[in-house]
């Protein structure tokens, strides 16, 4: 057997200076803005709120996405994880089926599709938030798992209130993917319920906070599929190994550990209706 040497990457090198570089200067031009707040007087305030901002949004994500890629693995391990590398909301749900079938069905169990995350959506979640009025479409924040954001977001919104509801996301496995084990599932789900919103313990940033008990919205994820014809639902129990510990966004959060599988697979998707039918005003 041939044996393999490791060899040196000038643009790894490289890579890696910059990343510790930019970490390093983002901490420092934060220092320095909170130290010039106190000199000068009522302008102090724009400061100190120019400090609050580079230390949520620049500095601390910039230290986390060091620190994770030092320290967390990047393998499965039924957590999803935050754009900053942090460990994320669990993994609590898989499901058997395609993207059509899971959208009809969440549609027909009274789910509502969330709108991408963006500059107008994110001005319109927060002045709906300030305001107290109803978003029902808004966005959640992205979250990833094999690598990449989830691929489909859901969300009940609570008494017309922007601050409560809940909500799931999924994402596709690849393929030839198998859960540990060896079961094959065609998409994994992240489901967790937003109770308030507040500042992230880890970054500062503003975030939805989530209820703890996130057994709790997954049985309701579960229970408001169950009503939909064809959907069925097989449970791996003691899939993980039950836990307490925290988000991305620094909140509790507890499980069993136990894995509802959905199968959707029988859920029947309406023929398109021919276009000349639309016109001629003939039902199908």
């Amino acid at each position: 057997m041939t044996r393999r040497t490791r060899r040196w990457s000038i643009g790894r090198l490289l890579d890696g200076f910059f990343f510790v570089f930019a970490g390093l200067a983002a901490i420092w031009l934060a220092y320095l803005s909170f130290t010039q707040a106190f000199q000068v007087g009522w302008a102090g305030v724009v400061l100190a709120v120019a400090f609050w901002a580079l230390l949520a949004y620049l500095v601390l994500p910039r230290l986390h996405r060091i620190l994770t890629a030092i320290y967390v693995p990047d393998y499965f391990m039924g957590r999803t994880r935050t754009s900053d590398g942090l460990l994320g909301d669990p993994v609590n749900l898989a499901v058997l089926g395609e993207r059509e079938q899971i959208e009809r069905a969440m549609a027909e169990a009274g789910w509502i599709a969330a709108d991408p995350v963006g500059w107008r959506s994110s001005w319109r979640i927060i002045a709906s938030t300030l305001r107290r009025r109803s978003y029902p479409t808004a966005p959640v924040s992205p979250l990833f798992l094999f690598g990449r954001m989830q691929d489909l977001a859901y969300q009940q919104e609570v008494a017309g209130s922007p601050a409560k509801r809940h909500h799931v996301r999924f994402w596709q496995c690849p393929d030839g993917w198998l859960l540990p084990g060896g079961r094959r599932v065609d998409w994994l789900a992240a489901g967790t319920f937003d109770r308030a919103v507040g500042l992230s313990l880890f970054t500062l940033q503003v975030t939805h906070r989530i209820d703890a008990d996130t057994d709790i919205e997954r049985d309701h994820i579960v229970a408001s599929l169950m009503a939909v014809a064809g959907v069925e639902v097989d449970v791996i129990r003691d899939f993980a190994t039950g836990y307490h510990s925290r988000n991305g966004g620094g909140d509790s959060i507890t499980t069993d550990g136990d894995l509802p599988i959905l199968d959707v697979r029988a859920v029947r998707i309406p023929d398109a209706v021919p276009r000349g039918s639309i016109d001629a005003g003939v039902e199908p």
